[in-house]
């Protein structure tokens, strides 16, 4: 359905005002979609006189052309300036560079980036704001931001050095002080970047709300709790949301949520050229290997694993899957890909650990109980092959790792982000060295091409039957 469509069926009726919130998150830096939803913004402005365009977090890290071009990361904030942006709030990717590198990019933005859950004791990063009231069509709709705490050393995700002199508030109960602002709009917008699951425990415990703005799980959600409208759009740009607000005099009688696919969209001229010139680095285009078949996501966790594996000279390889960035990869590799498979400029870290080590570590993540988004998954993927126990409840109550010995110390290789981050790791003689996971696959994947991709999983979840 276009845009087009959309705002068409939301009426036109006498004393009927209609707001269109368009919604982006989690972009990660694809910027070569761009063009398309300048396609998109542009069709329903010239169709609706009011509308608020939105993003809520995750505009970066992910792609090589935007993360590491002249200015860092900038080509996103360009972008979306150009567009006219009028809010956002911010993901847990825009601190990958650090709150002072956060601070400066901020700086430039022409749009307001609001949040209610973050308390600055640096210059390097003013203090945002928590809300702010746009007026359309004489109606004032009010965007309170937040952003994820629920996360090891109660931060977004990350590495703690990324966010010294910031403290996080608790992002549901920071969002629950700012209800009361509903009487001074026509609308209340939560845009927040805590997750779906989160963001229904929000839904359910302040219905003044009338729309959550959504990101942080990649979902596509629309849904309607405790009379709150939940909203989210993917990943990627693949989608643009369209929530269509219709009044009748002040009263706000009908909220409707549209994912609109950026697929029919014919790509902006203008914009086009701007993503040409991001994209005219010929280094970042250089072969690495070719490909014999498509790797997908549990083929690329594998040469993760594999890679780390060799490169620590190690009995065993870990990755966790949210260090994986790609989907999937196909034909040839070259240098950007590489990049954009592991944007974070992780680190080679080497340590000894018992199967019991092991076992600890998987089953604390599997059982995560804060980071909702990352539990009763595999999470970790593995060279050696292990299987997680769980009961009825979904909960790991063992995990088994049947070519490991138990009593003996094995040397394990992973990245830094794993080893500085996650709940119950256990090691000894550990090594923090100074090698990229990047330069692992890259050296991973020359050494091997034409490379055959192994798309096995390794690693199981089997439920424990009760009698």
């Amino acid at each position: 359905m276009s845009l087009a469509l959309v705002v068409a069926l939301a009426g036109c009726a006498p004393r009927v005002e209609t707001v269109v919130i368009l919604s982006t998150n989690d972009m990660h830096a694809r910027i070569e979609n761009f063009p398309r939803l300048a396609a998109a913004v542009k069709a329903c402005r010239d169709t609706v006189k009011n509308v608020i365009l939105v993003d809520a977090g995750d505009r970066w890290t992910g792609n090589v052309y935007c993360d590491r071009a002249a200015e860092p990361r900038k080509p996103i904030i360009d972008l979306m300036n150009r567009l006219r942006y009028d809010v956002a709030t911010f993901g847990n990717h825009e601190f990958d560079a650090g709150q002072a590198f956060l601070g400066v990019r901020t700086a430039q933005c022409d749009f307001p980036v609001v949040c209610a859950n973050i308390v600055s004791d640096t210059a390097t990063f003013p203090q945002p704001a928590p809300y702010v009231i746009i007026e359309r069509g004489g109606k004032r709709i009010g965007f309170v931001g937040t952003v994820t705490n629920y996360d090891r050393n109660n931060h977004p995700a990350g590495n703690d050095e990324s966010f010294v002199g910031l403290t996080f508030t608790d992002a549901i109960a920071s969002a629950t002080e700012y209800q009361a602002l509903r009487d001074e709009c026509d609308a209340l917008v939560a845009l927040t970047h805590i997750g779906t699951i989160k963001d229904r425990q929000l839904a359910s415990e302040t219905p003044r709300y009338d729309v959550i703005v959504g990101g942080h799980s990649h979902d596509e959600t629309d849904e309607l709790v405790n009379g709150v409208l939940v909203t989210q759009t993917g990943k990627y740009l693949r989608n643009v949301g369209a929530t269509v607000l219709t009044f009748r005099d002040d009263e706000l009688v009908d909220k409707e949520f549209r994912l609109v696919s950026l697929d029919g969209y014919k790509p902006s001229v203008t914009y086009q050229r701007m993503i040409d010139g991001y994209y005219s680095d010929p280094s970042l285009r250089a072969k690495v290997a070719d490909l014999r078949g498509a790797m997908d996501k549990t083929g690329l966790a594998n040469a993760f694993t594999e890679g780390v594996k060799e490169a620590g000279k190690a009995d065993v390889g870990i990755y966790h899957i949210g260090g994986v960035r790609l989907d999937t990869l196909v034909g040839k590799v070259v240098v950007a890909d590489i990049y954009n498979l592991d944007p974070f400029g992780s680190k080679l870290v080497t340590a000894e650990m018992t199967v019991d080590d092991l076992a600890r570590l998987v089953r604390t993540k599997y059982n995560d109980s804060i980071n909702l988004d990352e539990s009763h998954r595999v999470d970790l993927y593995m060279t050696t092959p292990y299987v997680i126990h769980t009961d009825a409840r979904d909960e790991a109550q063992r995990v088994e790792f049947p070519e490991l010995k138990r009593g003996r110390r094995y040397r394990v290789a992973m990245g830094d982000y794993v080893f500085k981050n996650y709940a119950d790791l256990k090691c000894g003689a550990d090594s923090v060295t100074e090698v990229l996971i990047t330069d692992v696959l890259d050296s991973y994947f020359r050494s091997r091409s034409p490379f055959v991709p192994d798309n096995a999983p390794r690693q199981r979840i089997r439920q424990e039957k009760v009698d």
